[in-house]
């Protein structure tokens, strides 16, 4: 198998979520990500969003890259069968490889764990520690009240303008798709 054109890091929730919308969204990015040869790289659970995004990129002959720390093996199911598998022993080891193994950082939803890499991955991008893009796919305005928060903490002078040109919301996979394009382009 060849190496990827990209590479992907999408970090999403562990748990299938209250709408049907978002198991769908997470089995269509795996789906895109396989369609146009770009990698996973993902939190290596098979369980929940991540799990349904890794099987789906997997089932279309997709490249995955998953790292779990030793203590959520249990919990997430970690899955062994993808393409690259790293047991990290931290949590905060597991954001950092998974960040220096991908070109872009896609969030589907998820709870706080996704949120803590989510603002991890910002603040770094904040500081000029990367320019890589970071897309909220907002199923169903699922991040609008994140995107609310960023837009009141800028309005309230504790960030500035710049924060909010460091995520771009997308609507649906389809409008991800575009943007990575567009990003990779």
């Amino acid at each position: 198998m060849s190496l990827p054109a990209h590479s992907i890091c999408v970090f999403c929730g562990s748990r299938p979520g209250a709408r049907p919308a978002y198991m769908q969204a997470a089995h269509d990015t795996g789906a895109m990500l396989a369609r146009n040869g770009w990698q996973l790289v993902y939190g290596a659970g098979d369980v929940g969003l991540m799990g349904e995004v890794a099987r789906t990129a997997q089932a279309e002959g997709g490249r995955t890259f998953g790292v779990i720390p030793e203590h959520l093996f249990p919990r997430e199911v970690g899955k062994r069968d993808l393409s690259t598998f790293v047991v990290t022993e931290t949590m905060h080891e597991r954001k950092k490889v998974m960040f220096m193994n991908c070109d872009a950082i896609v969030m589907l939803p998820g709870g706080a764990g996704s949120l803590d890499e989510f603002f991890e991955v910002l603040t770094w991008r904040q500081i000029g520690l990367h320019t890589k893009p970071i897309l909220l796919l907002d199923t169903e305005g699922y991040w609008n009240p994140l995107l609310a928060l960023i837009g009141h903490m800028v309005d309230e002078a504790f960030a500035a303008p710049s924060l909010r040109d460091f995520v771009t919301p997308v609507a649906d996979v389809a409008a991800l798709e575009t943007a990575l394009k567009t990003a990779f382009a």
